[in-house]
């Protein structure tokens, strides 16, 4: 056989194995990924019920593979039973997850502090994480949960949190944002309930400085509070610019007093 002939054979082989290889471990060029964020106000509904899989059912059936939920309950009293309620839906839902203390109180009937905060739950294992808490001016202590997760190969840096309740806190507190977020390069998710419209000052800063994409930002139907006829969008789900949107969606349900949002969205290696 001709030396050329073997050579091409060979290149041909090499090109079916690198494909096939690809294909198996999903290293490609683009990987999809849905993304969610809900406030799942410490798994009590409308119907004023504790139903944690109540919760975790909502998220299952969006088939979101990392999601970012605020207020949630790790100990904290009888209207959460109790419950550590991230690793309990991570357990439901059989992903990752790390949770985010922004409130550290005092045991009331065990030896285990009562914590609040925020948590990110993960199909692709979570390869670091950081909570900071923000300046909260003697108000409620918030936070940004920052995450590093290794989807497919490619380290996405996703971000959850729930800002305060007054303009001057919220700027403060995404000034602090648009900071941790400039140590980090590669594509990045930051969702959470911004208690701020879309108009806002507060958001604008966080898309102009902070320089992420709103995927929500062309959508008529997109109001996240109240549950029953919304009239308000003060949930996010905003990207980095490299980061290509396919679709995004708020999920109607009564789980909860904020509803739902999901994207698909196309990372890039």
């Amino acid at each position: 056989m001709k030396k050329g002939v073997v050579c091409l054979l060979l290149s041909m082989f090499l090109v079916i194995v690198f494909s096939s290889s690809v294909a198996a471990t999903g290293k490609g060029k683009e990987v999809n990924l849905k993304v969610m964020s809900f406030n799942i106000h410490h798994g009590e509904g409308l119907d004023g019920e504790l139903d944690i899989k109540r919760t975790a059912k909502v998220m299952k059936d969006t088939g979101a593979e990392i999601i970012g939920i605020q207020e949630v309950d790790r100990f904290y009293g009888d209207r959460s039973d109790f419950q550590d309620q991230a690793r309990k839906l991570a357990n439901l839902l059989g992903y990752h997850y790390v949770f985010g203390a922004n409130l550290n109180l005092e045991p009331e009937t065990s030896n285990k502090n009562r914590q609040y905060g925020t948590a990110v739950l993960s199909k692709y294992p979570i390869i670091d994480s950081e909570n900071i808490h923000l300046s909260s001016f003697g108000n409620e202590q918030r936070g940004l949960l920052r995450t590093k997760i290794n989807v497919k190969g490619i380290h996405v840096h996703f971000y959850n949190t729930h800002l305060g309740l007054n303009v001057a806190e919220r700027l403060a507190q995404i000034a602090e944002i648009n900071e941790v977020k400039s140590s980090f390069s590669g594509p990045s998710v930051l969702v959470g309930d911004l208690n701020a419209e879309p108009d806002s000052k507060e958001l604008q800063s966080l898309l102009q400085e902070g320089n992420l994409v709103d995927v929500f930002a062309n959508e008529d139907e997109s109001n996240t509070f109240p549950v029953i006829n919304p009239t308000k969008r003060i949930d996010y789900i905003l990207t980095s610019p490299s980061v290509y949107h396919l679709d995004s969606q708020v999920i109607y349900t009564e789980a909860s007093d904020h509803l739902p949002i999901v994207a698909d969205i196309v990372i890039t290696r």
